[in-house]
């Protein structure tokens, strides 16, 4: 416990770690917020329905607990690393807010219908906690193997970055088992976040 707070002490004595981190606090509070409300439009719009024809191949499954069970080990555990990495937690902060605006950018250009035969993907503790309403247009693309795959980037230690690596692989399958997601939806997931974790790795050079 010492040596964690020797090291965020060290961090934040440094003036430009501290305005970062508070920037970059602010800044997915706000998106995040922004998010929320920006679902609801998505959710009202009307949208295309894609021919997939692996999809139409597949029988759709319900793993809502296979996937958000791989999703909340998959948070705990980076949480729980990279909280004594104060820099590294920073990059996965900053790095899933740019993703979240990536998102949010493609579902307004590329307007979706869920796919045929969708078995809505409800979160447990959104169910718990709020009304229980799942989105099932924020499609292009998945976040769900984005932010899996952002988990993957930021993580140094090797055998984590192979448990990361399974997760994101049985995350987008879950999600295309389940007819969560179109195959293109989670193909194109892991390059746009690659994406934004080298942009972010940009911003953080500035």
């Amino acid at each position: 416990m010492n040596t964690l707070i020797e090291v965020w002490k060290a961090e934040l004595a440094e003036s430009r770690f501290r305005v970062q981190a508070v920037l970059s606090i602010l800044a997915l509070i706000l998106t995040l917020s922004f998010f929320t409300k920006f679902l609801i439009w998505v959710e009202a719009r009307p949208g295309v329905t894609l021919a997939d024809p692996i999809l139409r191949m597949i029988t759709p499954v319900d793993l809502t607990w296979l996937t958000f069970g791989l999703i909340y080990v998959a948070v705990l555990v980076a949480i729980a690393t990279l909280f004594n990495k104060p820099r590294d937690l920073l990059l996965a902060i900053q790095s899933y807010t740019i993703m979240v605006w990536a998102r949010g950018a493609m579902m307004y250009l590329v307007p979706l219908n869920p796919p045929e035969g969708l078995i809505v993907l409800q979160d447990p503790l959104v169910q718990f906690f709020g009304d229980g309403n799942a989105p099932t247009k924020d499609l292009f693309f998945s976040g769900h193997t984005s932010t899996m795959f952002i988990l993957l980037l930021v993580t140094r230690q090797r055998k984590l970055k192979a448990m990361f690596l399974l997760f994101t692989l049985v995350v987008a399958l879950a999600v295309v088992w389940q007819h969560v997601h179109y195959v293109i939806d989670v193909a194109g997931a892991p390059f746009v976040a690659y994406g934004c974790y080298r942009l972010a790795m940009k911003i953080e050079e500035w």
